[in-house]
């Protein structure tokens, strides 16, 4: 896997669409049991009819940055640690899913219908007043309720949204609120499209078809407004925007996976990910990808990079326990960094529970102290109600 919630998430959500009709997921004050497992609901959606990721080819923009309805599913996927000039610390996520329903349109009368759905997530992670704030909507893509384009760039469901305020998919604008927290961010970008993996394609499996195409926006300065408990905030930072599409899940035995995004203070950008077996091992075709200063890019196999967990946590909400501090290590860059959680509660207790959050970064590069913030996306970890839990 690439990165991202992504597909288990996709197929969870509509199932949640059209088997109770819930038309907005949101967070609850009481514990939510997680629907389904990811490997379930990776096994559970058809992929006929549907385009399927097999070799690379060319990326053109901006027509890369709209949907790519030929295929299952899609994400826009926003995340950046954001200061305060008291400093004051903010962490934010921000994702649109677009998840294909059936390849072709069916011929229908209503207005409302539509062969995809739109799904989103917005967290924001508020680390001084440790609370941590998740909910998630759904709609289909029919009565202008969600869809998105590349030209001019714009994703929404309802009024969350992203929208490029040139056009383009940088500079943009993020805007979401639920309850008591909202954000209104413009994000700019100082480095050009990273492709990853193998020239943009990223392969989750040996089978073929296995795969999807990625992109990402890998240091995009960030300034806006964040609003908590109706108290409004300037903030600045760093956000990340990844991009992916494709048809297919994740290869046989995987059970989730473990994501780091990375943005160091020297100016480059450390993304890895580890594809998990049910004993905890990583799978051969986890990887990642080094970003230099100037926007040039390093594919990385697993075996260029270590991640040892040093310690773990625990969730009130079912008692999953993941793993909450990190020590990554890049011995040809003489990379050696420890990654903790801003927060240690920053799980996403939706339809799929998983947890991602806000973290800092402290550690050495070539023998010289560096800093740093970034994102981890942890998936897997949390099972379906009376399954085991992955430790």
């Amino acid at each position: 896997m690439s990165r991202m919630v992504s597909i288990a998430l996709a197929i969870v959500g509509v199932a949640a669409l059209l088997t109770v009709g819930a038309w907005r997921l949101t967070r609850q004050p009481s514990p939510v049991p997680p629907t389904l497992a990811v490997t379930a609901a990776l096994g559970g959606a058809s992929t006929e009819g549907f385009a399927r990721v097999v070799a690379p080819r060319p990326f053109v923009f901006p027509a890369d940055h709209g949907p790519h309805g030929e295929y299952r599913t899609e994400w826009w996927y926003y995340t950046g640690n954001l200061e305060t000039a008291a400093g004051r610390h903010f962490g934010f996520q921000l994702t649109f899913f677009r998840i294909g329903l059936a390849p072709t349109m069916p011929v229908r009368t209503s207005a409302w219908a539509s062969r995809e759905a739109y799904m989103a997530h917005f967290a924001l992670t508020d680390t001084a007043g440790t609370r941590f704030s998740a909910s998630g909507r759904m709609s289909r893509a029919a009565l202008g309720l969600a869809g998105a384009r590349a030209v001019p760039f714009r994703v929404w469901v309802e009024d969350w949204s992203a929208e490029g305020v040139a056009g383009d998919a940088a500079p943009v604008r993020l805007r979401a609120a639920e309850d008591d927290v909202a954000i209104d961010l413009m994000l700019e970008s100082d480095k050009p499209v990273v492709l990853q993996g193998e020239r943009g394609l990223n392969r989750k499996g040996s089978e073929a078809g296995n795969a999807s195409y990625y992109y990402s926006l890998t240091r995009m300065p960030a300034r806006g407004r964040v609003t908590v408990r109706g108290e409004r905030y300037e903030v600045r930072g760093l956000a990340w925007m990844d991009r992916e599409w494709s048809t297919s899940s994740l290869g046989p035995g995987l059970t989730g996976w473990n994501w780091f995004a990375l943005q160091l203070a020297d100016g480059r950008e450390l993304m890895l990910y580890q594809l998990r077996h049910s004993d905890g091992s990583a799978d051969h075709l986890s990887g990642g990808s080094l970003v230099a200063t100037d926007g040039s890019s390093r594919a990385l196999a697993l075996e260029d990079f270590q991640i040892q967990v040093l310690g773990t946590w625990t969730s009130p909400r079912g008692g999953t326990r993941y793993p909450s501090r990190w020590r990554v290590t890049v011995p040809h860059e003489r990379i050696q960094l420890d990654v903790t959680p801003r927060l240690p509660d920053q799980e996403l207790a939706l339809a799929v529970r998983y947890w991602e959050g806000a973290v800092r970064v402290e550690g050495s590069a070539r023998g010289r102290p560096i800093a740093g913030v970034g994102y981890v996306e942890l998936v897997g970890y949390a099972r379906a109600s009376g399954a085991t839990i992955i430790q």
